[in-house]
C-alpha cells in the first residue's frame, strides 16, 4: 500500500516506522511549525502514578509504557542505540499528607498489576537526595524503579531514520487535504497529489487546521507548555531520577548536566509562541519549592511546545467515518511521549488491516 503520514511528531514517526517495516511504501511530509510538541516535551514514562482515572485512558497510558522495552530493543537491533531513553525511577511525593497517603495507594494497586514497574517502596528523604539531590530535603518519596525518561527530540528522530532505513520518504513540506467523491487526498506544497490508499493525519495542534477542508470539525486545540531548562555544569545528572510532587509540575534530569522542570498549562493562548512572565514564573516557583538545590543553577532556556489537547482525556485513534482512505491519530495531549510509540504501531496495524492490541472503540474519531 502508498501511505501518506502528515506529520512527524513522536505518533507519525512510530506510525512510519511500523509500516515501512511492514513493507508499505510510506511517505511521511512534515511542516517544520515552530513549537511543535514533541520538539518541546519531556518525556516520563510513569503511568503508576497519576491520578487520572478514566479507565479507557489509563489502559492505553500503560500499555504504551509496557512497549517501550520491546521498541528500545527493536531499534538498537537495527543500529539506533541513542534514543535519550533511560530507565531511572521516579519519587513520587506530596506536600499534602493526605495526597501522599492517597498516591501510595495508588502505586499499591497498579504496581501490582504492571510487573514491568519493579513494584515500589517508601524511601525516606535521605534516600530521595541520593536519588535526586537538589529535592527538598523535608521530602519522603515512594521509589518506583521500573519508570522512565526520554528525550523526545532523539527518539521521534532515531524512528525517522528506521523507517527511511525501510525505504520510507520523509520530506519536510506544507501539506494539504481535498476531498474527491468521498475520498481524502493529499497535496504537497505546490499543490501536486501525493498518490496514497490511505492518509494518516498526525499533526498533533494543527491537525483541526489541516482536516478542515475535508468538512470535519476536529477537537483537537493547542495548549501552551512552558518548560524550563536549568544546567548544572560539572554534575553528572544521567541517572537521577524523575520527581513527580503530585502536582502539576514535573521535575527529571538529561545525561547532559541538565534538569527540565515543567509545565504551564495554559488553555487559550493559541499558536502564541512567546515566554511569558507569569509562565517563567510558576515554573520557576515550583522548580524552587520542589528542589531548592537549583538555586544555583544556570536557566539555560525555556521551551514552548502547544500539545494537541483533545476534549477530554482519551486520545484519538482511527479511521475518520465518512471519509474513505483518512485515519486519524492525535489529542494525546501531556501524555503524548508514552503512548506515542505505542499508539503509533495501532494505526500502522489499522492501515494495514490488521487487529489493533487494544480496542480502539473508546478512541474513535468522530465523523
Amino acid at each position: 500500500m502508498k501511505i501518506t503520514i502528515v506529520g512527524a511528531g513522536i505518533l507519525g514517526a512510530s506510525t512510519a516506522f511500523h509500516l515501512a517495516r511492514a513493507g508499505h511504501a510510506v511517505t511521511v511530509i512534515d511542516h517544520a511549525h515552530t513549537g511543535k510538541a514533541t520538539e518541546a516535551g519531556a518525556g516520563i514514562v510513569c503511568p503508576w502514578a497519576t491520578t487520572a482515572t478514566d479507565p479507557d485512558w489509563y489502559r492505553i497510558y500503560a500499555a504504551g509504557t509496557r512497549y517501550y522495552a520491546e521498541l528500545i530493543g527493536d531499534l538498537a537491533a537495527r543500529g539506533e542505540a541513542d534514543v535519550g531513553y533511560r530507565m531511572t525511577g521516579a519519587l513520587v511525593t506530596s506536600e499534602d499528607p493526605a495526597e501522599y497517603e492517597a498516591a501510595g495507594e495508588r502505586l499499591a494497586v497498579r504496581t501490582a498489576e504492571a510487573p514491568e514497574s519493579g513494584g515500589f517502596h517508601e524511601v525516606p528523604p535521605a534516600g530521595a537526595q541520593a536519588r535526586f539531590p537538589p529535592i527538598n530535603p523535608a521530602y519522603k518519596a515512594f521509589f518506583v524503579p521500573g519508570a522512565a525518561r526520554v528525550n523526545a527530540r532523539q527518539l521521534a528522530p532515531a524512528l525517522l531514520r528506521a523507517a527511511s532505513a525501510f525505504g520510507a520518504e520523509i520530506r519536510r513540506d506544507h501539506a494539504t487535504l481535498d476531498l474527491d467523491r468521498g475520498r481524502a487526498r493529499v497535496f504537497d506544497g505546490r499543490q501536486r497529489e501525493i498518490a496514497s490508499d490511505c492518509t494518516i493525519v498526525t499533526a498533533g495542534a494543527w491537525a483541526a487546521e489541516i482536516l478542515a477542508p475535508l468538512g470535519i470539525t476536529h477537537p483537537v486545540v493547542p495548549q501552551r507548555g512552558q518548560i524550563l531548562h536549568f544546567g548544572l555544569p560539572g554534575v553528572d545528572t544521567s541517572r537521577w531520577s524523575v520527581l513527580l510532587p503530585m502536582a502539576s509540575h514535573y521535575l527529571l534530569a538529561f545525561d547532559d548536566s541538565r534538569v527540565v522542570v515543567g509545565a504551564t498549562r495554559e488553555d487559550g493562548a493559541g499558536f502564541d509562541y512567546r515566554v511569558t512572565a507569569a509562565g517563567q514564573h510558576e515554573v520557576l516557583s515550583a522548580a524552587l519549592r520542589h528542589a531548592p538545590g537549583l538555586a544555583g543553577a544556570s536557566l539555560i532556556e525555556t521551551r514552548i511546545g502547544f500539545r494537541p489537547a483533545g476534549p477530554d482525556f482519551r486520545p484519538i485513534l482511527g479511521a475518520v467515518p465518512g471519509v474513505e482512505g483518512l485515519i486519524v491519530g492525535n489529542g494525546l495531549g501531556a501524555s503524548g511521549l508514552t503512548i506515542g510509540p505505542f499508539a503509533g504501531r495501532q494505526l500502522a496495524r489499522l492501515a494495514s488491516g490488521e487487529t489493533a492490541e487494544v480496542d480502539l472503540a473508546p478512541y474513535a474519531p468522530a465523523g
